[in-house]
């Protein structure tokens, strides 16, 4: 099947999907399904807004309460995960995943997902470590501080992910895994990005818990986004068995939806022509979900995930045959996503803005009945109860949000592994001098995670020598010309050649998305906010750069 991936989306579906509905007919067929990989902004409302971690300035409705009003409708199946400038309040009522709209859902905090028999993981938000090993205690209003912390990556997600036996097909997280630079195109990397060089010369680029991810799982293709440049890469996994061959995995960054940028990617992936296509519950994951459910932690203490190491009666929570046919009959035989969705919150209504939307805390029925019908439990009545109970959450206060310009605050760690130290032009600033603290790394880490390094036995570098994104090629190429880039030579490997995808009509059109500006002479005048790059397009509709 025919499936789209799109990095960072800040907001801007109705770009998307007409980019989609060019390359439809451009191409030589439908695509199937629609992934994205992050700051999807499903922003309902002006209370909505005030979620998100990004300056006031760059707050903007964009499009997405049209489709969840139902004045839209996606063309397209669309499954994304959560970034780091999400409306966290909306997604944080779906902790286990469900319908943001009609025929866009969201994976959750960590989810896995079947689709016409492919098998699509993902972790939601970006790696901090100083919050990694907390519980899920955020809860709206949110304060200086939880804004952020809310889209942190815990240690629970990775955990249960940990738990999965079965393969998976496709993987989806924000940020890049740690060390992929080392498996593609490493020097044109540095070339297009110089910033990352520090970075990626000390390994620190990126999340280790991805990395960990992406050791265990061995997926076939992973899609990140989030440092708003497209590199690619192969990954050779050693073998575990002797017997079976080294798996290998395709990764895939994009950039953010703007023109003249490789934000969309067109592919082919097998799937299985009998499974239905509807979307469909993993019951493998259903069962870690329930396995795992006395796990979870609202307390904002640090704490440490079950191990064989003695101190815990119970370390393996994988699924068992007994367990997933137990969790089969919960739902009745029919592993079929209900198409449930429900609104929660007043839409926008351009006609009548309203500055002071009520921040509430809300339980979203969809999750009330998935934790019903599974048995456990919804984070969110946990949360209400240990706020009453312990007010574990603290005070909002609207004064605060506002008279630092985004919501957050300064830290005394500077530990976030996302992104980068340099500043990025791409990126948003706090404040015009200083840098976001969420585009920091550091070269140490918390994290007992060993990074992923290239074996002998592989070229260490490759080149990612694509078409244009924006064209959708009809293949994408990793070969092994960087050999000045690798860590310990490679020198006169032969090339390997990695295929997404087989679309040969599309090599022959340049797809961009749409608008009338023209490519800058210098990129550097508009690369430090893009902030008004589609004012010749729609001037209502003044779209957000991140």
């Amino acid at each position: 099947m025919r499936v789209a991936v799109a990095g960072c989306c800040h907001g801007e579906l109705d770009k998307i999907y007409e980019t989609l509905a060019l390359a439809e007919l451009r191409g030589p067929g439908p695509v199937d399904l629609l992934l994205c990989c992050g700051d999807f902004q499903a922003v309902r409302n002006e209370a909505d807004l005030r979620c998100m971690a990004v300056p006031p300035k760059y707050r903007h409705m964009q499009t997405f309460y049209r489709y969840y009003s139902g004045e839209k409708a996606a063309p397209v199946l669309t499954i994304f995960i959560g970034g780091n400038h999400e409306a966290s309040n909306h997604l944080q009522e779906l902790p286990y995943g469900g319908w943001v709209a009609p025929n866009i859902y969201y994976l959750g905090l960590a989810g896995v997902v079947k689709y016409r028999g492919v098998r699509i993981g993902g972790i939601s938000g970006i790696f901090k470590s100083h919050d990694y090993r907390k519980g899920h205690f955020e809860c709206p209003p949110y304060n200086s501080s939880t804004i952020r912390s809310i889209y942190h990556v815990r240690n629970i997600e990775v955990y249960k992910l940990k738990q999965l036996k079965q393969p998976i097909d496709i993987f989806l997280s924000h940020d890049w895994p740690r060390s992929i630079y080392h498996y593609g195109n490493k020097k044109q990397l540095l070339k297009t990005k110089s910033f990352f060089r520090q970075e990626v010369e000390n390994n620190t680029l990126g999340s280790p818990a991805a990395s960990e991810l992406l050791e265990h799982l061995k997926p076939t293709y992973w899609f990140s986004a989030h440092l708003h440049v497209k590199f690619a890469a192969l990954m050779k996994h050693q073998a575990t068995d002797k017997e079976q061959a080294a798996k290998a995995t395709k990764f895939l960054a994009l950039d953010k939806c703007l023109p003249h940028r490789d934000f969309l990617q067109v592919l082919e992936v097998e799937h299985d022509p009998t499974a239905p296509e509807y979307l469909e519950y993993d019951i493998e994951w259903l069962t870690v979900l329930r396995a795992t459910n006395d796990l979870i932690n609202v307390t904002g203490n640090l704490w440490n995930m079950p191990e064989n190491n003695g101190l815990h009666s119970r370390w393996d929570y994988s699924a068992t045959e007994e367990a997933m046919k137990e969790v089969m009959e919960t739902l009745n035989q029919d592993p079929k996503v209900p198409c449930n969705f429900s609104v929660t919150a007043a839409c926008y209504d351009p006609s009548k803005p309203q500055a002071q939307v009520q921040l509430i805390h809300r339980i979203n029925p969809q999750t009330t009945e998935f934790c019903a019908q599974l048995g456990i439990t919804d984070i969110n009545v946990m949360l209400q109860k240990a706020k009453e109970e312990l007010h574990l959450c603290g005070e909002y206060e609207q004064d605060d949000l506002e008279s630092n310009d985004s919501g957050e605050d300064r830290s005394e760690y500077n530990t976030d592994t996302s992104a980068l130290s340099s500043i990025n032009p791409d990126e948003i600033l706090l404040d015009e001098e200083e840098e976001d603290e969420d585009n920091v790394v550091s070269a140490h880490s918390d994290m007992n995670t060993p990074s992923v390094e290239p074996s002998s036995d592989q070229a260490l570098d490759f080149s990612a020598s694509f078409s244009d994104v924006r064209i959708l090629p009809s293949s994408m190429f990793v070969s092994s010309d960087d050999t000045s880039g690798s860590l310990t030579g490679g020198e006169g490997k032969p090339a390997e050649t990695v295929e997404f995808g087989e679309d040969k009509d599309l090599t022959e059109f340049p797809l961009k998305r749409l608008s009338n500006e023209h490519e800058p002479e210098q990129r550097k005048k508009i690369k430090r906010r893009n902030q008004a790059i589609y004012a010749a397009v729609d001037d209502d509709n003044p779209a957000s750069a991140f």
